[in-house]
Parts: structure tokens; sequence; C-alpha cells
């Protein structure tokens, strides 16, 4: 009975893991390693000049804002 659940364990295992890779080429993991690099280089500098921009957009348009309100006022 102990074998007969072993075994169901060991098979449900196995099944649930998929087929195993044991030798999977190192030339995959280096070159999805440099494709996501690459990413990064780019995605980076693009992400800080778009903030950036944005916050001195809004700065302006919140000085432009207390500008007017401050000449409504006079």
């Amino acid at each position: 009975m102990e074998d007969l659940l072993q075994n169901a364990l060991e098979s449900a295992v196995e099944d649930a893991m998929g087929p195993t890779m044991p030798n999977a080429n190192p030339l995959v993991f280096i070159l999805i390693t440099g494709v996501g690099l690459a990413m990064a280089l780019v995605y980076v500098p693009i992400r800080l000049f778009l903030t950036l921009t944005a916050r001195s957009r809004r700065l302006r348009l919140l000085q432009r804002i207390r500008q007017l309100r401050d000449e409504l006022s006079t």
C-alpha cells in the first residue's frame, strides 16, 4: 500500500512539473539576459525624460495659474 502511494505521489509530481530540460543552452540565457538589459537601457532614459518634462510642464502650468489668479485679484 505504501509503495502504491509513493509511486502515485512521484507520478503526480512528475506530471505537475512537466518535461524538464537538463541541458538548457547557456546561449539562450545570455541572449534573453542581453535583450532584457538592452530594453532596460532604452526604457530608463526615456522614462526619466518623460517624467522630467511632465513635471516641468506641470510646474509651468501651476505658475501660469498663480499668475492669472494674482492678476484677477488685483
